[in-house]
């Protein structure tokens, strides 16, 4: 519920002054579509201090990304350089439906659908009669994963994202943000001045006296949340009775190999590692439960398994899974983690702060409407859930029962959006899927038999094709995976003709 004077103000305040408080990548992002879109019209500021960190462990992304960056005429070769990146063609989780078990959740389709059935149960009915490999044999994204390749191909274009470095990430959009007429201004934020009638955001107070006023305010202060929560009082709901993981430690290390085009994310009995490897180094973490286990144990379990020198001393973060009650209050829209967090299993930061902001351009107000408040966070709502009930997945559909961490995530009440889904896969083989979902059908099959969730059995379409059909299909298929895949250079290859990035210069840091 919104009170009066709330809704009263909303017509009042024409929208000339964006004040972004926080950099980071979410600032930034914000700053560079926003001054690329308004720039010309708008008065755009963002603030930030040198003294503040950045969480700066989101280093993976997922294909949307190469959307915003066309929306935004992002030169792909510039950025990949700029930012040390690498491509990603999916997701490698190892050790989570058992130990020593491994599959990929690639980007990419996986066969062809009919339009009355997926691809899914025509594989499903050959290998009921022995004429399919396996499920991975028919994506070329997945098998380009394995064996190490990437290309950008005339006939074919693969699903990809990116590995990038973060900080570098947000150094490339503030160039071009303030090349686009955004204002930077250095300072710590010491109070937020609000209107006493509507409670709107009138100025943001800097510590050494200076006053940024503005009509609409972009809260980016991360966990602080200090414009949302500190100051509107914006509540917040808490997803950890479903995503127990609330501590994360990130490290950097040197390249001992050449980067693979996929994120690691490698199960342990109280959480998972991550291995992001960029073009010179590679991004390491562990995200844990710290009712499950201490955080020297947990520093530990990192340090003893990554390769290569430590770049960086392990910074350690916590954080709360779960998202804002509102993502846009009064005349304050949070972005990134002021505004929600779920943990980065499947990359999804990134494509979260992307989403807001691609919304808020979509609707941007000449001048604010509750109505145009409450349809965005709407869609803001209807986002988060989905991402959440895909991570969930993950962690439930599980045969590992060595820990009480396994014990509690395998057993536990789910939200009734994901138990639907499952339910209906494993009767079905059928994926629900509302249009405009983040993760798309092959993604939620790709995870669901990955983790042993598998369909007890097919739709009647794939019956109607002949054993001899059904095989040449198949085969056709795989055949033309097998071709496109051996065709392709090396990742590393590639990326030396593609984007090389400049070696920075490195000291290994002492291990505290």
């Amino acid at each position: 519920m919104h009170n009066d004077a709330e809704r009263g103000a909303s017509a009042t305040r024409p929208i000339k002054r964006v004040v972004i408080a926080g950099g980071g990548t979410a600032g930034w992002m914000a700053a560079a579509a926003i001054s690329k879109i308004f720039g010309a019209t708008l008065q755009i500021s963002l603030i930030e201090s040198e003294e503040i960190g950045t969480v700066g462990v989101g280093e993976a992304t997922i294909p949307t990304l190469s959307t915003f960056h066309r929306l935004l005429d992002i030169d792909e070769r510039e950025f990949m350089a700029a930012t040390q990146g690498a491509i990603k063609l999916g997701i490698s989780f190892e050790n989570w439906t058992t130990e020593q078990h491994r599959y990929i959740h690639s980007f990419g389709s996986t066969g062809k659908d009919h339009w009355s059935a997926g691809f899914q149960h025509f594989w499903r009915r050959g290998r009921e009669l022995g004429l399919a490999g396996s499920y991975d044999d028919y994506c070329v994204e997945l098998q380009a994963a394995l064996q190490g390749k990437f290309a950008h191909l005339k006939n074919y274009r693969m699903n990809y994202a990116y590995h990038l470095d973060a900080s570098l990430y947000a150094r490339f959009l503030r160039t071009m943000s303030e090349g686009n007429g955004c204002r930077r201004i250095e300072g710590k934020i010491v109070e937020v001045l609000t209107d006493a009638d509507s409670g709107y955001i009138t100025a943001l107070r800097l510590e050494r006296g200076e006053v940024i006023e503005g009509d609409l305010f972009i809260d980016c202060t991360g966990f602080r949340a200090l414009l949302i929560d500190k100051t509107l009082g914006v509540g917040f709901e808490d997803w950890s009775h479903w995503l127990l993981n609330d501590s994360a430690i990130a490290v950097q290390t040197t390249s001992v190999c050449d980067p693979v085009p996929y994120t690691r994310a490698i199960a342990e009995q109280w959480g998972w590692q991550w291995r992001i490897a960029l073009q010179h180094r590679v991004g390491n973490g562990i995200v844990y439960s710290s009712r499950h286990v201490g955080d020297d144990e947990a520093k530990q379990a990192l340090l003893g398994s990554v390769d290569g020198e430590i770049l960086k001393n392990p910074w350690p973060v916590r954080f709360r899974p779960g998202r804002r009650l509102r993502c846009w209050s009064h005349n304050c829209i949070a972005l990134g983690l002021a505004g929600s967090f779920i943990e980065p299993l499947e990359s999804t930061t990134i494509h979260l702060i992307q989403r807001g902001i691609t919304h808020l351009i979509r609707s941007f107000p000449q001048v604010i409407s509750q109505a145009g408040v409450d349809e965005y966070n709407t869609q803001m709502a209807d986002e988060l859930q989905h991402v959440r009930d895909f991570v969930v997945l993950h962690y439930h559909a599980t045969q590992r029962r060595d820990s009480p961490y396994w014990e509690y995530v395998s057993s536990m009440t789910l939200p009734d959006t994901l138990r639907r889904r499952i339910e209906l896969f494993r009767e079905t083989g059928t994926v629900f899927h509302v249009p405009g979902e983040l993760f798309a059908e092959n993604s939620w099959i790709q995870v669901m038999m990955g983790q042993g969730v598998t369909p007890k059995t097919h739709h009647p379409t794939a019956d109607t094709m002949s054993e001899a059909d059904l095989r040449r299909f198949l085969d056709d298929i795989r055949n033309h995976v097998d071709t496109t895949v051996r065709a392709l250079p090396s990742h590393q290859a590639y990326l030396s003709q593609y984007c090389p990035s400049a070696p920075r210069a490195t000291v290994p840091a002492h291990v505290a």
